[in-house]
C-alpha cells in the first residue's frame, strides 16, 4: 500500500523506537557544568569578575559540550 509506510534503516530492518541518549556519564557532567555556572554567576555578584569569568568559561566552553558530545 502507498500510504502505509514504515521506516527502514540502511540494514533494511524496522526502525526501533529512539532511546534516550545522554547516559548517566553525560548527566553528571553536565551536572558539573550547571555547579560551575552557579558558582561563576554567585563569584560575578560577589564582586570576583576575573575568577567569575574563569569559572564561566569553564562551564560554557568546556563541561557543557563534553556533557553532550560523550
Amino acid at each position: 500500500m502507498p500510504g502505509s509506510r514504515t521506516a527502514r534503516s540502511s540494514t533494511g530492518s524496522t526502525a526501533r523506537p529512539r532511546r534516550f541518549l545522554l547516559t548517566s556519564r553525560n548527566l553528571f557532567i553536565l551536572a558539573a557544568a550547571v555547579a560551575v555556572l552557579v558558582a561563576g554567576y554567585l563569584t560575578l555578584a560577589a564582586g570576583h569578575p576575573s575568577a567569575a569569568a574563569v569559572l564561566l568559561v569553564v562551564g560554557y566552553c568546556i563541561l557543557f559540550p563534553i556533557g553532550i558530545a560523550l
